[in-house]
């Protein structure tokens, strides 16, 4: 009896898929797969990277370790994935600070983010927090606005560091809202917030991942989303477009990368490989826990978006008129 029309059609689609996937698994190497991590253990990077793992070693069948490089911001990592062999057993998760601050925060940099690597997929986006002292009279980025026009050099914000992302996105804000702010930079993101919670410096702008719990119980105080949509887990804190900031859009990000001279072929099943392992309820929850969200974008699509990033942080951090021999 004839197959009807559209179970062939079915049966048909069943066969491509498990041809292309064929296809796709023939093109990685049957060896285990290395994501090179230039942060410490226990940092975000680190927990999207490892939950990857586990689900990429599920999609290729190949044993997937997680190797920690860090230091320099990041550069002890890109620098290894950039002498790495280029046939797909070597890639870099990178950061927003790694991969598109760096190329004009540091003089020497060793590595070139366009020229060196091969874009695989951006994976995740999270918003930044502008959070204040909970005594800080200002309630919001409209009022802070206001308050800090009035005291030209006089308010302060912290940050966990010269250069990193949320000291850049300060810059971005002062330069677009015309304010005139006192940067107090500390050695790292906690004793930054510790210091912002206690009152000795106003306000600061970090990771939502580090300010949920203290902004739930009450020890900071929000007063923008830097992204463009409201964020779901604080669905009542405006963003600072709506505040008046327009196409203000600040996010951190993290993507995969391979060595430059990578395959196409290769660079293509390896993004199919992270696309279904980004369907794991086990990666998502990781990226929804950390107030990040899922963004798995092609690699031409990173390729540009990297591109954008460069000029985009280049221009905040020649503004903020810091750098790093």
């Amino acid at each position: 009896m004839p197959i009807p029309l559209s179970r062939r059609h079915a049966m048909a689609a069943l066969a491509s898929v498990a041809l292309a996937s064929s296809a796709l698994a023939q093109s990685l190497p049957a060896k285990p797969l290395r994501i090179v991590v230039g942060y410490p253990a226990g940092q975000s990077v680190d927990i999207f990277a490892r939950s990857f793992a586990a689900a990429l070693t599920k999609e290729t069948g190949q044993p997937v370790i997680v190797d920690n490089r860090p230091g320099a911001n990041g550069s002890l990592g890109a620098q290894e994935v950039k002498k790495s062999a280029p046939d797909g057993t070597t890639i870099l998760l990178g950061t927003l600070g790694q991969m598109t601050i760096n190329p004009t925060l540091y003089k020497k940099l060793p590595y070139d983010t366009l020229k060196d690597f091969a874009p695989i997929a951006q994976v995740s986006t999270g918003a930044l927090l502008l959070v204040a002292t909970p005594s800080f009279g200002p309630n919001n980025l409209r009022e802070l606005i206001a308050y800090a026009k009035q005291r030209p050099g006089k308010v302060d914000f912290a940050s966990g560091g010269n250069g990193i992302t949320a000291h850049l996105a300060m810059v971005v804000l002062e330069r677009q809202a015309g304010l005139q702010l006192n940067h107090i930079p500390y050695k790292g993101s906690p004793a930054a917030i510790n210091d912002v919670m206690a009152g000795q410096v106003p306000i600061m702008f970090d990771a939502l991942a580090s300010t949920l719990a203290q902004v739930k119980g009450g020890k900071l105080k929000p007063l923008a989303i830097s992204s463009l949509k409201r964020n779901p887990q604080l669905p009542e804190v405006p963003t600072a477009d709506e505040q008046g900031l327009k196409g203000f859009d600040i996010s951190s990000w993290v993507g995969f990368l391979a060595p430059a001279g990578t395959p196409p072929a290769t660079v293509n099943a390896l993004h199919a490989a992270i696309q279904r392992a980004s369907a794991s309820p086990e990666v998502q929850e990781t990226i929804r826990a950390t107030g990040s969200e899922l963004a798995v974008t092609s690699p031409r699509d990173f390729g540009l978006f990297l591109a954008s990033e460069i000029r985009k942080w280049g221009q905040a951090v020649t503004d903020a008129g810091v750098q790093v021999d």
